[in-house]
């Protein structure tokens, strides 16, 4: 009884799995089936093709005046008078303000002595009452009278050197003058200039003259116009830069030193493959980027690529295609390398 029932289980299991293999067969089957009717995967492609790229890189700085000036007398004296105050605009030669004149007078009667004596001594040597040594030994005093009294005058009567606004006044009228700081600076600010680190790997493609545009956040909406006056000979070591002078015109006084602003240099343009940026995928696991690209027989082959600029919904290809390559734009989810495709219109 017990070896009846015993063979009768195994008839059952061996019938089951019979059934479980035949199953599974025809479920592959019907997987292949449904692969081989789905066929090649359609896809939408754009032919690579080059077109001109600028190449330009965007830095950031700080308005500063193109010239400033600390406003100083040579000797201590007291302030006799004060003719500007801060944010007033001066011309150059201005008069800002006037010292103690107790020493310039001094120096004043001096020096019309010392001419009156020399027209005197004069008339005696050409008449031949006077040695050629004093006489030239009274021209010297003379000249010595005259330039300490024109120096005096200079640090009397203080001027401004040059066109700009007056940024800082540190003493009042009547105050003593101790020489500790200036009494005035005046800043230079038709031009100003910026001064931009530009990375070593750009160095000679700057050039004295070229064209620079600059945004400062303080003016927004206005891009102002420049140009790079000077590139310094040496590079940092510790950041790997060369500093760039740009100077910009500010006819109009709008940038002010302190300012924060972004400079655009333009390097120049290069022959670049652009593709879309919708063709690039990122490799897992690394910083590589790839597109696919449908060969002559109908199979993608899968590219490395090397990034440039990003223009828009473009991207500027550097390495890896070529002009004329048919670049798989969508439909890449999914794709493998070697795998058949349908280009659709």
């Amino acid at each position: 009884m017990t070896t009846t029932m015993n063979i009768k289980s195994i008839a059952i299991i061996a019938a089951a799995a019979l059934a479980l293999v035949a199953c599974t067969g025809k479920k592959a089957s019907t997987t292949a089936a449904t692969t081989a009717e789905a066929g090649p995967r359609s896809v939408r492609t754009v032919v690579a093709s080059r077109q001109k790229v600028t190449q330009d890189a965007v830095y950031s700085s700080t308005v500063q005046a193109f010239v400033t000036n600390n406003i100083v007398s040579q000797t201590a004296g007291r302030i006799r008078r004060i003719n500007v105050e801060v944010g007033d605009f001066v011309r150059k030669g201005q008069v800002l303000a006037e010292m103690d004149r107790l020493s310039l007078e001094q120096a004043r009667l001096k020096l019309v002595n010392d001419s009156t004596e020399l027209s005197r001594v004069r008339s005696l040597y050409q008449q031949g009452g006077v040695s050629a040594s004093d006489f030239e030994a009274l021209q010297l005093a003379y000249e010595v009278s005259r330039r300490s009294y024109d120096n005096l005058v200079e640090n009397t009567i203080l001027r401004s050197p040059v066109d700009g606004v007056v940024s800082a006044r540190n003493y009042d009228e009547a105050d003593m003058y101790a020489m500790s700081m200036p009494i005035f600076v005046v800043q230079q600010i038709t031009p100003v200039k910026l001064l931009v680190a530009v990375s070593e790997t750009d160095y000679t493609r700057v050039r004295k003259g070229d064209s620079v545009s600059i945004i400062a956040d303080a003016v927004p909406g206005v891009t102002f116009s420049g140009s790079i006056a000077r590139v310094y000979p040496t590079i940092d070591p510790a950041t790997h830069t060369v500093q760039v002078e740009v100077v910009v015109p500010n006819n109009y006084r709008t940038l002010r030193p302190g300012m924060y602003a972004r400079v655009r240099i333009v390097f120049g343009t290069n022959d670049s493959i652009v593709i879309p940026d919708t063709a690039i995928l990122k490799q897992q696991g690394s910083g590589q980027r790839s597109v696919f690209v449908v060969g002559a027989d109908g199979t993608v082959a899968s590219r490395i690529v090397t990034l440039g600029r990003t223009l828009g919904a473009d991207t500027e290809i550097l390495s890896g295609l070529d002009e004329g390559d048919q670049v798989v734009v969508s439909g890449t989810v999914g794709l493998t390398a070697g795998a058949k495709v349908k280009v659709l219109d």
